[in-house]
């Protein structure tokens, strides 16, 4: 009788190399080293071929710390910024002031703009390594953990501004709570002109985003204090196109006929479809709902009466933000930073987002 052999031990997966990239590229060893320590460009290596071994590395679950290895021998003073829109007050504002903290900080900043594409995002993240930026800030960016990926593999720095990741530093708004004190505030407003127990519409975002989801959380849970609880119909969160809102709103009504004189509206993109809609459909009559919005725009404020607005402290973000980048080597985690209650056009200052 045969004694079967054993079974040999599993061997552990081996790690990729640089040469296992020069064969997978078609490249020489040298250059794929030149590209993952930021040298390519001296080397006169083009971008494309920079570009296919970035993103093969990327594929390969290669990465290699530049930083801690040493292998980055020197700063290039630029950093890298992508917004997912110019649109708006909250991300313009975002843009100007990190422009003028960069440089204060002999620092050259390179914005782009990357419209909610998550392949655009990639691909304007590559694009900002092949220029060497010593550090990225993905803001409002749909996968920030694949930016930090790709940065990881060149040997660049990278943080979350806006919208969070787990494997970067990453500075947000309070989202739960500035929703909290905004839908007390419009609920409490609304009361003698919503029947009993009737809860309000959330309308804009997206409900897979962590912000959106939070300040559903926080909706939500004004709600369940005032002893209302939220049909699973009146989360609309279709998107922050205006048209979506529109949309949104006319299947809501007919769904539902009168809808409450009141409505939490997720931006300022979103509110100038809840606007158009309460005007052109003439659902309210002659006097506005009360609408909440979480994000400000001072010209929004004067266009409709009944209106309350959640300010996004962009300062204090981007403090937390430099911070962090003066910082050698912060660990990931999360910041998180109140927001306020806008001024009412002609009125005071505004408190706290929380504190009533």
């Amino acid at each position: 009788m045969t004694t079967p052999r054993p079974k040999p031990a599993p061997t552990r997966a081996r790690r990729t190399t640089i040469y296992d990239l020069a064969v997978l590229v078609g490249a020489s060893p040298t250059a794929v080293s030149a590209v993952l320590n930021g040298t390519w460009k001296k080397r006169r290596i083009s971008a494309s071929l920079a570009e296919r071994i970035t993103r093969t590395a990327e594929e390969q679950g290669y990465a290699l710390n530049l930083q801690a290895s040493g292998l980055r021998r020197e700063k290039s003073r630029l950093i890298g910024m992508i917004v997912p829109k110019y649109d708006n007050r909250y991300f313009g504002s975002i843009v100007e002031r990190f422009e003028a903290m960069a440089r204060a900080r002999e620092l050259f900043p390179i914005i782009t703009c990357t419209m909610r594409d998550p392949a655009l995002e990639i691909q304007a993240a590559r694009e900002m390594i092949s220029h060497q930026v010593d550090c990225l800030i993905a803001t409002g960016a749909t996968d920030p953990d694949r930016i930090t990926a790709i940065c990881e593999a060149a040997g660049v720095r990278s943080l979350n501004l806006d919208l969070p990741g787990s494997r970067a530093p990453s500075v947000i708004s309070d989202n739960f709570g500035g929703a909290l004190a905004l839908t007390r505030r419009i609920l409490a407003a609304s009361a003698s002109q919503r029947h009993r127990g009737e809860p309000i519409p959330f309308i804009g975002g997206r409900a897979s985003d962590h912000n959106t989801s939070e300040r559903i959380r926080g909706f939500r849970a004004a709600h369940e204090e005032a002893g209302i609880i939220v049909d699973e119909t009146m989360i609309l969160a279709t998107g922050y196109a205006p048209d979506r809102a529109i949309t949104a709103l006319e299947v809501l009504a007919k769904r539902r006929g009168q809808l409450p004189r009141a409505i939490f509206v997720n931006s300022t993109i979103a509110l100038e479809g809840v606007l158009h809609w309460t005007r052109s459909s003439g659902h309210f009559g002659s006097v506005a709902p009360h609408v909440g919005c979480f994000d400000w725009d001072p010209l929004a404020a004067v266009l409709t009466e009944n209106i309350v607005m959640v300010q996004q402290d962009v300062p204090a973000m981007l403090e937390a933000l430099f911070r962090l980048i003066d910082a050698d080597d912060p660990a990931p985690g999360l910041s998180e930073i109140p927001t306020h209650f806008a001024p009412q056009p002609f009125a005071g200052t505004a408190a706290t987002a929380g504190a009533d």
